[in-house]
């Protein structure tokens, strides 16, 4: 595959300008901005078989899985003292390849845990209920875990939520258009497949496939909505210990919290009681043999990726290629490659940081955040919409952001975790599972961690933390075409700018706007400005609705609302930056453009990419982004200084009058 992409510096370290052969110059840049800035690059791009999507996003996380393969594979041709990291990630990599040994398995190694569910009498059941959250191994009926209390964030809490549905998104159960129905009827074949893998006779895999829709399909009518999910508060629910044995007296509290390593539990938070009043009801209605073919699907669905082909091979008919149209499966060593990266995130982090990870660019990211939170904080400050006091508050949140870049500090000890190749693969990642169940129980009742990361270092990705108001850019990000310590000014803020100013604003768009400084669910706005950032936003939400992302199918933009405010004021705070710079200060061009045309263009090549028609439609469902395209043509359509640097005038497809525009942060 042509791996060409928008290079901002030469080899010698010298600023270079863009790459034409990454242009679409057929196409004006006020025509489509996107095919314009993307287009060369989609083409030598074209999107391969074990694909759904394929753009710079996506081949900087398969750089880094080349990285990661180079470091494992190297651990093999070494002696790993048992116990060790070393042994523990080369071990259960291997145990993933090993190909043969996992096809004579077959379903054995899930038999006795299947004879635990389906041996249970009714009496017994909650047990198994519990036993399956509490190793990990599935979440039926609904989910728990521990993280920090939204109105008191130095503290943790136990959360109790919904889950359950193994489609993930309630409309494949309830709706009826052509998408959903292929999808809700692969689903379907591919139950009665685990069934039948799994050792169940023909007609009682039909019988038992039928149950499980049947209880699927009643926690989807009462899951939340895309849109409910946005309201956070909504999702806060505070109730005492004898309150959930009052309102859900079906479902054994006192067990389940036993089961996890708790007691002397006297206070949980549900996130969506409408879906517990469900369980409780049906917990009460269903018959023995309903519930006990529910929890084996739930058990077989979360062991299936760690068995045999059989098994491997229907899971990626169903989410490969039916939602997401990928023609064939990722190559057994990704596949492999993914769990210890994944199980023993920290440990290969690690490694990862010791081989690749160039300190100079810490300094230079720092640097640049600095940069972008003055820029935030002017902006803030000039905002017409919002009063003085509220501004006061912004800034104080803005100016208490915690930065982490790169790596963490401490590193997560693993030590407990024992990989066994003697024993299945399976049953090792069972373990692996079973001991970040217990580290995050264990939390519980102690004071937030706050040096804690929630990616590790190798992750391609960024991430705002509202209960901690904190920004986090792993050292899997800082790379081409993203950031690169000797690139052209223009580039990196367009490209590792942007991100670290949208990370930014996160902290102010539709959900982070409702936590202070200090984390805390605290309203610090006057209602006046409230109520008209809801009017802004309500403009914006509007913008994106009226996107037509496939044929009779808009985007989402209730859903996809932070994200979009969130591209929206990191393009605009990067841009605001940029210009402080000598080179954005300068109109010296390079290669025929100007610094504010190569800032724009890094932006658009940051998200060029190819995907398939399924993986439109999955991610309008599912992605609180908005698809690559719109995050670029949509967005662009509220920035005057775009509009300047490429001429874009009324009547170009990309021109949206001054009227029309909105501008939140």
């Amino acid at each position: 595959m042509t791996t060409a992409f928008m290079s901002c510096s030469e080899g010698d370290g010298k600023p270079k300008g863009v790459d034409r052969a990454n242009l679409d110059e057929t196409v004006a840049p006020g025509e489509d901005f996107y095919q314009y800035a993307c287009g060369g690059w989609m083409k030598a791009n074209p999107l391969q078989p074990q694909y759904s999507r394929y753009g710079q996003f996506d081949q900087m996380a398969e750089n880094n899985k080349e990285q990661l393969k180079e470091l494992i594979q190297g651990l093999a041709k070494q002696e790993n003292p048992e116990g060790s990291v070393a042994q523990k990630v080369n071990d259960l990599y291997l145990l993933g390849l090993d190909s043969a040994r996992l096809n004579e398995e077959g379903a054995s190694p899930i038999k006795a845990d299947l004879d635990k569910i389906n041996g249970a009498k009714k009496e017994d059941l909650m047990g198994v209920i519990a036993w399956l959250h509490a190793e990990g191994l599935a979440s039926p009926f609904f989910n728990e875990g521990v993280d920090a209390d939204l109105m008191n964030s130095n503290e943790n809490a136990l959360y109790f939520m919904e889950s359950g549905i193994g489609l993930g998104e309630r409309d494949y159960y309830l709706e009826n258009d052509s998408n959903s129905l292929k999808i809700r009827n692969a689903y379907v074949d591919f139950v009665n497949k685990m069934f039948t893998l799994s050792g169940y006779e023909t007609a009682r895999a039909e019988e038992a496939t039928a149950n499980v829709m049947k209880i699927e399909t009643a926690l989807a009518k009462v899951a939340m909505t895309r849109e409910e999910q946005r309201n956070i508060a909504g999702q806060y629910n505070p109730r005492t210990m004898e309150q959930m044995k009052k309102d859900y007296p079906n479902v054994d509290w006192d067990m389940i919290i036993a089961a996890i390593g708790l007691k002397d539990v006297e206070n949980v938070i549900v996130g969506q009681p409408r879906s517990f009043a469900e369980v409780n009801s049906l917990l009460g209605s269903l018959s023995e043999q309903e519930i006990k073919d529910y929890l084996a699907c739930c058990y077989i669905r979360s062991a299936a990726s760690y068995l045999s082909d059989d098994y491997v091979d229907a899971k990626f008919e169903l989410f490969g290629k039916t939602m997401s149209g990928k023609k064939e499966n990722e190559p057994r060593w990704k596949r492999a490659l993914s769990v210890p990266n994944g199980l023993l995130g920290m440990a290969v982090g690690q490694l990862y940081v010791e081989k690749y990870f160039a300190g100079e660019s810490k300094s230079k990211m720092l640097a640049l955040v600095d940069n972008l939170k003055t820029a935030l904080g002017e902006h803030i400050t000039n905002l017409t919409w919002m009063t003085d006091s509220t501004k006061q508050n912004a800034l104080v949140k803005l100016n208490s952001f915690k930065v982490k870049i790169g790596y963490p500090d401490k590193w997560k000890d693993y030590t407990a975790i024992n990989v066994d190749k003697n024993e299945s693969y399976w049953a090792n990642v069972k373990k692996a599972i079973k001991w970040h169940v217990e580290d995050n129980v264990a939390k519980y009742g102690k004071p937030v961690d706050k040096e804690e990361w929630l990616m590790s270092p190798q992750t391609v990705n960024a991430y705002y933390n509202p209960t901690t108001n904190e920004i986090c850019f792993p050292a899997g990000i800082l790379q081409a075409p993203y950031f690169d310590v000797n690139a052209d000014d223009a580039c990196n803020y367009g490209a590792i700018g942007v991100v670290i100013g949208h990370e930014m604003t996160h902290g102010f768009d539709d959900q982070g706007r409702n936590f202070d400084q200090n984390g805390n669910m605290i309203d610090w706005w006057t209602a006046k400005d409230s109520e008209s950032f809801k009017a802004l936003t309500d403009i914006l939400v509007n913008q994106f609705d009226s996107v037509q992302v496939a044929e009779g199918v808009n985007a989402n933009g209730r859903y996809t609302l932070g994200e979009n405010i969130a591209d929206q004021g990191g393009l605009r705070v990067a841009y605001t930056a940029f210009k402080k710079t000598e080179q954005g200060q300068g109109e010296e061009q390079i290669d025929g453009f100007t610094p504010d045309q190569r800032f724009y263009l890094a932006y658009a090549n940051v998200w060029a990419g190819n995907i398939t028609e399924q993986e439109i439609l999955r991610r309008t469902k599912t992605d609180v982004h908005s698809l690559g395209k719109w995050r670029v043509n949509a967005t662009l359509r509220n920035i005057d200084t775009f509009f300047k640097a490429f001429d874009i005038k009324e009547g170009d497809a990309m021109f949206r009058p001054e009227a029309e525009r909105v501008i939140i942060w």
